[in-house]
């Protein structure tokens, strides 16, 4: 009896493994982390890009904000989350920042993640508080060094992306400038209107609208070319410091053995949608202009940027404390 039902017992088998192989993803709602709060850069991107990717699977997209530590709190829930394709991660430089300036690293930066798909790349621009008299990069560097250690830069906390450019930018002036961390944007704009904090190298979207209400005074911009977003505004190189360049990316990570598949799912429905006139507008008018690649070439980038940023830190002494 036995003997007779086993073929049948086989093909329930198979036709059973076939329908879970079968299975569309996704299938259920995919949480997108972004480690920093509401109205950053990477939060603008993960909202605008997770809109359309929940109208092209019919599955929404949760942005789960979790700013801490420079970007560390939200980078390490990626890497330690399930390897199933529903927690993925928008990211920009900080995620690779932060390992190295701790002295046990929750997670690997390279190791920990799969490289999904570059999404962005955006100028840093150098902003002002209007309450300093200076109309250039030229103008900031002077005024830097007839008051050395006086002027400060703000960042959104140690390692993130406005703190790792604004070291670059004391690098390359010579200039002595403190640097102060915030946590929230807020706080941020509240303080610069106030003139206590005088300098900052913000990802363009995160200050966008600020600009737009001419709230703050946006000196240069970090691109090797001016941004259609900002007209009238020079490039960092043409107002004072030649050859600097300062700009940021964002892209989607996920944890470590996440599904090939799925990776290259995702990276052809990002790449589709990055794309569209209309997301191309949404990302433009913000001053981010929309990135592809191959996971391999977000991969290339990551590597080397982490090869550029432990030089950084060995350099500058930057550290978590």
């Amino acid at each position: 009896m036995f003997t007779r039902l086993l073929p049948v017992l086989i093909l329930a088998g198979g036709v059973a493994v076939t329908a879970v192989a079968a299975q569309p993803y996704p299938d259920k709602s995919i949480r997108m982390i972004v480690p920093f709060p509401p109205g950053a850069a990477s939060d603008f991107l993960a909202r605008t890009l997770g809109q359309k990717l929940n109208e092209l699977y019919g599955q929404q997209i949760v942005i789960d904000n979790r700013p801490g530590g420079g970007g560390i709190v939200g980078s390490t829930l990626v890497a330690k989350s399930a390897p199933d394709g529903y927690t993925l991660g928008m990211v920009g430089q900080p995620h690779l920042m932060q390992p190295l300036l701790q002295k046990e690293p929750p997670y690997r930066a390279l190791d920990d993640i799969a490289s999904i798909a570059q999404v962005a790349s955006l100028p840093n621009v150098l902003v002002v508080s209007p309450q300093l008299p200076v109309k250039s990069v030229s103008d900031v560097i002077a005024l830097a060094k007839s008051k050395p250690g006086q002027l400060n830069f703000g960042s959104a906390g140690i390692g993130s992306s406005s703190h790792i450019a604004g070291e670059a930018l004391k690098a390359a002036a010579g200039i002595d400038i403190v640097h102060v961390p915030f946590k929230l944007l807020p706080d941020i704009f509240a303080e610069m209107l106030a003139g206590r904090v005088q300098l900052y190298m913000f990802p363009l979207p995160a200050v966008m609208p600020m600009l737009k209400d001419s709230k703050l005074h946006v000196v240069a911009v970090g691109s090797p070319q001016p941004t259609p977003s900002l007209p009238g505004v020079p490039t960092m190189s043409d107002s004072g410091l030649p050859g600097f360049q300062s700009e940021s990316w964002f892209g989607i990570i996920g944890p470590a053995r996440m599904s090939r598949g799925h990776i290259l799912q995702l990276n052809r429905d990002v790449e589709k949608l990055l794309a569209t006139p209309e997301l191309k507008e949404r990302f433009l008018r913000q001053g981010a202009v929309p990135a592809s690649g191959t996971p391999e070439d977000f991969k290339k980038l990551l590597q080397a940027d982490f090869t550029k940023y432990q030089k950084l830190v060995k350099d500058a002494g930057i550290s978590s404390q």
